[in-house]
């Protein structure tokens, strides 16, 4: 049959030469490529058959075979699918650019500037062309399902192609690769090796739906002896384990098998915590098999960590972690996705503007919340073990992920005065309000021993009322970001008026208050004059009952622990005074009273005063402005008591 010489177009050619002159530095993927190819043609080809009686094609062992010739270095990818006609030949191999190949060179130079030109191979249908980073030539032989002739396609990728019409063909397509020197340096392997083409295919391939076939070279020594010997060859070797767990029921699958994929997929040494099992049909179809880790990862907080679940297109691995499909605050997440319809071009920015894809991070989102929830109800001890371990990274949800906001309260628990060892949830907390209470109060700090021992829990502790204990970093954070909770505002211990008398007592220690006010006026009035420059009130406290004084907040401003954050981040936040509050019950703050009514311009009184505001200081844990003169005004006291 005469064979006809074609030219590459523009575009094409400009492909080609970008493939030829390795412009990616993962050339393992080619095979990844040829395999899902492959595999998409034996799937149309059972479709087909279903559909056409009269096709008349052999669909009782549709596989993949690869077949490496170490002396010739030659590699071939072979499959019995549907096949190509003369026509498709020239029609999608020839001519590229009708899948949008201008498109796809300035992606992939963009993306080769910000070196992630790896996640672009699959995009636009080119992926076969992908052949010519490991090819010298490439041939292709290949007869479409129900025909009698078949088609050779040959390329060196140089600028042109040819295309003989053959006679004789097998069933499908078989792509021969005559393989480039192995170049170390240059990313390209021996791809004639065995163990390279299984780890390429474990890696990639593992879970295609058709066995992907291969003679080995301890199968072709065991096939020269038997054959000598007059016994059977050996069979191909299977390389895939065709197993995606994610597409089967629960029921068909044990626990081993499923803690074997995760430890695959994390390189996890223990078994995972919680199994989630997605499946979402309709107009947009896709499996997902999540895993809950018992313990975090080493670089769980670490800014170079890789995140994300493994993205599979139709059982062929496309992304090792896709970030975009789970949220930053789930980054401890494991598992796979596969999506029916998800186009290959898997280019991270455009994924994260993909709609399928968000509609996936959404979904996947709610169904690892609802988990958690579902977790906490039916096996505590496993919630738990989660929240101990993850709890403080699910509440950053809390600063972004507005839709799940309720979500992740629902499911955060937190340490509280109600139990010392047992955390309660929001809802646990209201319930246990007591009448006439308004607020959920809270109080953050380094640990739940100086929050317990802090000055502003004194009236609390008194009057009974629970305090939540936040100690994560991350709480200074979101509390002030939350909308009320079943209509109960969080509310600090330590900011503002600590308001907890109702009713007939209210109106008690309104008047009482009232009248003390009065008694400290001149005081308070001094007070605020001298530490002017620190402070912007000085007030009596209704929160006290043992400590002679405290510092705290005014409602609306930030706290010093949200400052110093903020400032080891690099952004300085404006500063603002604090609000001095005095015990007036305390014997210290009753003498300075009198002593400052008695002789107002005794030169002692100036430095009490700064004493009992850096007392206050050092009770909540705050630095001092200046702790050299706070140290030489206490050692003059002592010295005077000796």
């Amino acid at each position: 049959m005469p064979t006809e010489t074609f030219e590459f177009q523009v575009e094409a050619r400009q492909l080609l030469q970008m493939m030829i002159h390795s412009i990616y530095s993962n050339k393992d993927v080619f095979l990844r490529e040829l395999i899902s190819n492959a595999s998409d043609a034996l799937d149309k080809l059972r479709i087909e058959a279903l559909r056409d009686d009269a096709l008349g094609a052999d669909v009782s062992d549709l596989h993949i075979a690869l077949d490496a010739d170490k002396e010739a270095r030659t590699l071939t990818v072979r499959d019995n699918g549907i096949g190509m006609s003369h026509d498709d030949v020239v029609r999608l191999i020839g001519t590229i650019a009708r899948s949008g190949t201008a498109e796809f060179l300035e992606q992939l130079k963009e993306a080769k500037a910000a070196g992630a030109a790896e996640g672009l191979i699959g995009q636009f249908g080119v992926g076969f062309y992908s052949s010519f980073m490991v090819a010298d030539e490439v041939t292709l032989v290949t007869r479409r399902a129900g025909e009698d002739k078949g088609t050779r396609w040959t390329s060196t990728g140089e600028g042109t192609y040819t295309v003989e019409t053959l006679d004789e063909a097998p069933q499908g397509t078989a792509i021969t690769l005559r393989l480039k020197p192995e170049d170390a340096e240059d990313q390209l392997f021996d791809y004639t090796a065995p163990w390279k083409i299984k780890e390429i295919v474990k890696r990639y391939s593992d879970f295609i739906t058709w066995p992907i076939r291969m003679v080995t070279g301890e199968q072709e020594n065991a096939e020269k002896k038997e054959g000598e010997e007059g016994g059977e060859a050996a069979e191909p070797e299977t390389l895939n384990s065709r197993k995606a767990l994610w597409a089967r029921s629960r029921d068909e699958v044990s626990d081993a098998e499923y803690h074997e994929l995760y430890k695959h997929i994390s390189h996890d040494w223990a078994d995972p915590l919680e199994i989630i099992q997605v499946r979402a049909e309709g107009t947009f179809e896709y499996q997902a098999l999540l895993f809950l880790p018992s313990h975090p990862p080493r670089d769980l907080f670490a800014q170079d960590s890789k995140r994300g679940v493994q993205l599979y297109v139709k059982r062929v691995l496309i992304m090792e972690d896709c970030e975009a499909l789970i949220p930053e605050y789930l980054r401890f997440v494991k598992g796979v996705v596969d999506a029916a319809d998800l186009s290959l071009n898997v280019s991270r920015e455009i994924l994260q503007q993909d709609r399928q894809i968000q509609l996936m991070h959404r979904r996947l989102a709610k169904k690892v919340l609802a988990t958690i929830r579902e977790m906490k109800s039916a096996r505590p001890d496993n919630y738990a073990a989660f929240w101990r371990e993850f709890g403080h990274v699910v509440k950053e949800g809390l600063l972004g992920d507005f839709d799940n906001r309720d979500a992740i309260l629902a499911v955060a628990s937190f340490a509280s005065t109600h139990d010392p060892e047992k955390p309660t949830t929001l809802a646990e907390y209201v319930e246990r309000m007591k009448e006439g209470q308004k607020h959920i109060h809270y109080m953050t700090g380094e640990s739940r021993a100086a929050i317990e021992n802090s000055p502003h829990m004194e009236a609390f502790r008194e009057k009974g009322v629970e305090v939540l204990i936040l100690t994560d970093p991350v709480d200074e954070v979101w509390v002030g970001a939350v909308p009320p909770f079943d209509g109960k505002e969080l509310r600090s211990i330590a900011k503002g008026e600590a308001d907890l008398d109702s009713g007939d007592e209210a109106e008690e220690a309104k008047a009482e208050r009232e009248q003390r006010r009065e008694e400290y006026a001149g005081l308070l009035t001094w007070m605020a004059e001298r530490l002017g420059d620190d402070v912007k009130e000085v007030r009596l406290s209704s929160r006290l009952t043992v400590s002679p004084a405290c510092v705290v907040s005014d409602a609306g401003d930030v706290t010093p622990a949200l400052q110093a954050m903020y400032r080891a981040m690099g952004q300085e936040l404006p500063t603002s005074k604090r609000i001095l509050e005095l015990n007036p019950g305390h014997p210290l703050v009753e003498g300075l009273r009198r002593a400052h009514a008695e002789r107002a311009d005794d030169p002692e009184l100036p430095g009490t005063a700064e004493l009992l505001y850096g007392m206050a200081l050092l009770a909540e844990g705050s630095q001092l402005g200046d702790p050299a003169r706070f140290t030489r005004l206490v050692a003059e006291r002592l010295e005077r008591t000796l």
